[in-house]
């Protein structure tokens, strides 16, 4: 099987290098990234699996959309602002019998696809766990989770091939509900970029997941509004998370124990993306719960001021970001809400 991953950062190359074992895999990417692997190869932690080398010659490198072309499977895992381009730079380059996987956050990124990409094979795929570039050419796996694809016979064969490089995948007939269950739990990214703190820290603080709770509350009445069910994805239904988050810290840690696997390095993608002063995905995230409670006639200002912190540290640069405390954070969503409350009064 061939497979190529276009926009090969730390998920990409998490899952290049995964199935480099399996199938025949070139990684696309910045040429300053393609070269470090060049030199350094791969290392893959954490995830509960043993360390993995792949070395440079067990993939094939990349930094134009023609090295696409002959794969069976092309695992777009670009940030959501660039999908669009993504696929047209690929329009060209497919092969006929190709399908064109999303492996990305936020949720119209499949639809994104296909409206440049007609009459190919799309599919949606999720990431539910963290994975971040720990140092260069080493990907770390911070959190637990199974991947996610649309189910069917297109993507079978993919999802046998991550099965036999040791990747936990489900396909699945919901892949929309699915997508809203995962906004749900990375609207967390925002948070726990702004607090400077590895996740389990973050987490484990109860104002910080406070914080969590009043975004989850409005992501949820913007879906209620527009009719859509996020699918229940953990012991927990959707509709109690804010409950649980708000429980006290021993209580929070001992059920987190069963059900949410989080090592001591692991940290939000777009805290790596402050870090390295790249732009980020809160308007994938937050921003799209904004627009989707205007669009029914809502608002939702903890959303909408905690997007406006985080455009606020992407203007300082390279780990220029200001670090917030969980209790001042909190106080300035609260802020936010009561606000949004008096102006609906």
């Amino acid at each position: 099987m061939k497979i190529a991953v276009f926009g090969a950062g730390s998920i990409g190359c998490h899952l290049g290098g995964m199935l480099a074992e399996v199938a025949d895999v070139t990684l696309v990417g910045r040429p300053a990234a393609m070269d470090v692997l060049r030199s350094r190869g791969l290392l893959l932690t954490g995830g509960g699996r043993a360390e993995r080398r792949v070395a440079p010659a067990a993939v094939r490198l990349a930094t134009g959309p023609q090295a696409a072309a002959g794969a069976d499977y092309v695992l777009v895992t670009v940030k959501s602002a660039a999908t669009a381009q993504a696929a047209r730079e690929l329009a060209g380059h497919l092969a006929p019998g190709a399908a064109v996987v999303s492996f990305q956050n936020g949720l119209r990124n499949p639809g994104l696809l296909r409206e440049e990409l007609p009459g190919r094979t799309v599919l949606a795929g999720m990431v539910p766990y963290n994975v971040v570039q720990a140092a260069p050419g080493v990907f770390h796996q911070g959190t637990a989770g199974v991947l996610m694809v649309d189910g069917g016979e297109r993507s079978a064969p993919l999802a046998a091939a991550m099965a036999q490089a040791g990747l936990a995948v489900e396909p699945r007939d919901d892949m929309p509900e699915v997508q809203h269950a995962k906004l749900l739990m990375n609207l967390n990214n925002a948070i726990n970029a702004l607090s400077g703190l590895p996740l389990r820290e973050q987490l484990g603080q109860r104002a910080y997941r406070a914080c969590l709770a009043l975004c989850q509350r409005e992501a949820l009445a913007a879906f209620r509004a527009a009719n859509l069910a996020p699918a229940r994805l953990s012991p927990v239904p959707p509709g109690l998370m804010p409950l649980v988050l708000r429980l006290p810290d021993r209580l929070f840690r001992r059920l987190a124990a069963a059900t949410l696997r989080v090592d001591a390095q692991a940290r939000s993608s777009m805290w790596e993306d402050l870090q390295r002063g790249r732009p980020t995905e809160i308007d994938t995230l937050q921003g799209e719960v904004t627009a989707l409670a205007t669009r029914h006639g809502m608002r939702a200002p903890v959303n909408a001021r905690l997007a406006e912190l985080v455009r606020e540290a992407e203007s300082r640069g390279t780990g220029g970001a200001r670090r917030w405390g969980g209790a001042e954070l909190l106080a300035e969503l609260r802020a936010a809400a009561d606000e949004g409350a008096a102006e609906r009064g």
